[in-house]
């Protein structure tokens, strides 16, 4: 209700300001540069309806559930996530449709190669059996610098939870494919 009588007081105020600019009180000028402004920083603040999202915000979202407990099958913040329970609502908040099974992401998305990679791409894994190259583990790019990439996943391993890991030994011999959805 509110969205709706915002741009309609704000229509009306400003047909009258256009009518008669001179005589509409300083105090009705004010409140429409206001609604005005408040519009244009509520649209600017929307990436889902304008899908520009910047992989910094991405990320800030994504980190803020770290410790979010492991919970299979799950891509729930109250309860816990599973991996591509975790990447997908990260991706969700911010309006991309994106699977909800870490097999389909290998069909989503850009796929590019890991010396391309950008933070807020995803990183496909197989499962935590490294020779079977069937895929069973998704993550998003969190951090590439001089000692690598790192990365940000709801893991079922030590950490029972969204941790930030290395993109190591272990995590290279599991690595199948990387894809842009930003």
């Amino acid at each position: 209700m509110k969205k709706i009588l915002i741009p309609i007081l704000f229509f009306i105020l400003s047909a009258n300001a256009v009518k008669a600019q001179t005589t509409l009180p300083v105090q009705y000028q004010e409140l429409v540069k206001k609604l005005s402004e408040n519009l244009k920083n509520k649209s600017e603040q929307t990436p889902k309806e304008t899908n520009q999202t910047s992989s910094t915000s991405l990320i800030d979202f994504a980190k803020s559930m770290l410790g979010i407990p492991y919970r299979y099958a799950t891509s729930n913040p109250k309860i816990g996530f599973d991996c591509s329970g975790f990447v997908s609502y990260v991706f969700s908040n911010f309006g991309f449709k994106v699977p909800r099974s870490s097999r389909e992401f290998s069909a989503t998305g850009k796929e590019t190669s890991i010396e391309n990679a950008k933070v807020g791409d995803v990183l496909i894994f197989t499962g935590s059996n490294s020779r079977i190259r069937r895929i069973g583990h998704v993550g998003i790019v969190y951090s590439i610098d001089e000692s690598g990439i790192k990365f940000i996943h709801a893991s079922s391993g030590k950490a029972r939870g969204v941790t930030i890991t290395e993109f190591n030994g272990h995590y290279k011999s599991r690595f199948m494919k990387i894809i842009s959805i930003l």
